[in-house]
Parts: C-alpha cells; structure tokens; sequence
C-alpha cells in the first residue's frame, strides 16, 4: 500500500482518503459544457492546455538560474534532480535574493504566461474578456523539506474585491502525486465556512488563521470527503473556484516539484488590491 504525506503527516493512497480528478478535457470544444463542470466540481483537470515543450523549458530556465549545488551532478537543468543538499546561504524561498524573486520578474516568465491558452480559457469560463493578476507566484518544493501547501480556500486570501476570480494552476514538469501535486477535497466548494471553521484550531499555524489544516487525513474524515488527484504532466492545467479546499503533498521524488500560479478575473471586476502587484515571498498576501 502507498503512504504519501503532506507537511510530513503521512497519508495513506487508499479509496478512503483519495479518488482521481475527472478528466474535463474533452469539454474544452464545448464552453458551456466546461462552465457547467467547473460549477459542479468546483475544479477543471485539463490536459495539453499549454505545449510540453514550452513548459519544460521554462523549467529549464528557472533551475538554471538556481546555484548549481541544487542539481545531483550528471542531470539536466530540464529534469531539475534535487541534489539533496540546499545551496549554504540561499534566503526563503521567493523572498529578494532568492532566485524565484527573478524569475518572476524575468522576460522569459512573462513570456511563457503571456502564451494566450490561459488567457482563453478564462475567458470562456468568465464569459467575458479578462485580465491575469500581476501576482504571479511561483513555487519550488524538494525531498525531504517536509513543506507543502496546506488546505485552504483561495477566497481567504483574497478577501478584498471581486470573488469571481479564476485560479490556474500550471505544473512545470511532470507532477505525480509523490512529486506533490495539487489535490482537492471533493464538492468542497459547496460548503460553508462554519463546516470546517472548527478545523483551524488544530493547525500548525496559531497566528494565521487563514489555512484550514495542515492535516489531509483528518481534514479528509472530519468532513467525510476525499481528496481527487491526477497524475499531471507538463501542458496539464488544473483550474479552480476560490471557494474549494485544496492542498499539496509533499515532494518525495528525486525530480524537484515546480510550478505556477496564475490568477483572473473579469476585466472591469475590482480585484485585491495586494494581487496587483509582482509577487514576493515575504508579501504577507
């Protein structure tokens, strides 16, 4: 039997806990169709969204901007083998100095973000012209950081403006669930805060309420749900509403997970202001 985990809490790979995303691509030629998925499941798992190779070179560009005591010698900066060992001095992740604080800025993250799928997409699913959050973040785990992206809804941190915002979130190379993929709680977008308000008392982040648990199995059995996952590959797309529970699991492949987060809304709708500006580590947003 395969035991995951997420922020170091094991998981066990079972039908109790987990159960595979619908696969939404077929619903990409028929807009109304993919509208009425993404109300019904809260989330789109869409396959070939962006072409393999673009992504994999924007993979390429980010580790080879990273210090070369990241990468196991004899790989590619296009595998993104993790080393095991963190370059000695490298601040938090994101955070001025570390190298996604550039990457983000770079011509060539612009450039891969500006390919107009994305854009597209969101405009079928909105019904209307959008416009992408200049908040763009990007993520970088590896083996043995025991770090992952606990369960949350995105409307809580976006509680300023507009809630019809769209998340789009892009694995930048193969993601299979050991690589610490997105999962999500199954028709978790239906529910109303107070159903898992009572969960945060018990997560690893007293000061920060924000977060609903750091805990998958416990937050999967409280509220009797399971957590869908996919094995993602590099041109998948995953789309979400802001008010289903997701989380990562941790990383425990040798191939570092990276990835990016997009978001949008309706041009014309009042976003969060913090969204409008480029994404930093230590934003507090």
């Amino acid at each position: 039997m395969t035991t995951l985990s997420s922020n170091g809490l094991p998981l066990t790979f079972d039908e109790e806990l987990f159960t595979p995303l619908r696969d939404s691509t077929e619903l990409r030629s028929r807009p109304a169709s993919l509208r009425a998925r993404l109300r019904a499941d809260g989330c789109l798992y869409l396959r070939g969204v962006l072409a393999r190779e673009d992504v994999l070179r924007l993979r390429e560009a980010y580790f080879a901007s990273c210090d070369p005591v990241l990468l196991a010698p004899g790989t590619t900066h296009r595998e993104g083998i993790f080393s095991g060992r963190v370059p000695p001095g490298l601040p938090a992740h994101g955070v001025p100095g570390h190298p996604a604080h550039a990457f983000v800025r770079s011509e060539t993250f612009h450039r891969f973000l500006a390919d107009p799928a994305p854009a597209a997409l969101a405009e079928s699913l909105l019904c209307g012209p959008v416009q992408m959050l200049p908040r763009r973040i990007l993520r970088h785990f590896h083996r043995g950081s025991r770090l992952a992206s606990r369960a949350h809804v995105d409307r809580d941190y976006m509680d300023r403006g507009s809630d019809r915002v769209l998340t789009l979130w892009i694995p930048v190379g193969d993601c299979p669930p050991a690589t610490g993929g997105l999962v999500y709680l199954e028709g978790s977008h239906t529910l109303p805060p107070a159903a898992y308000a009572p969960l945060r008392s018990a997560g690893d982040r007293p000061g920060d309420h924000r977060p609903i648990s750091h805990d998958l199995a416990s937050t999967a059995r409280a509220l009797g749900r399971r957590w869908m996952w996919a094995d993602y590959a590099a041109g998948d797309v995953m789309v979400h509403l802001p008010h289903i529970i997701h989380a990562s699991l941790d990383t425990t492949t040798d191939a570092m997970r990276l990835s990016v987060d997009a978001r949008f809304v309706r041009r014309g709708d009042t976003p969060d202001p913090r969204w409008l500006r480029a994404w930093s580590g230590d934003d507090g947003a």
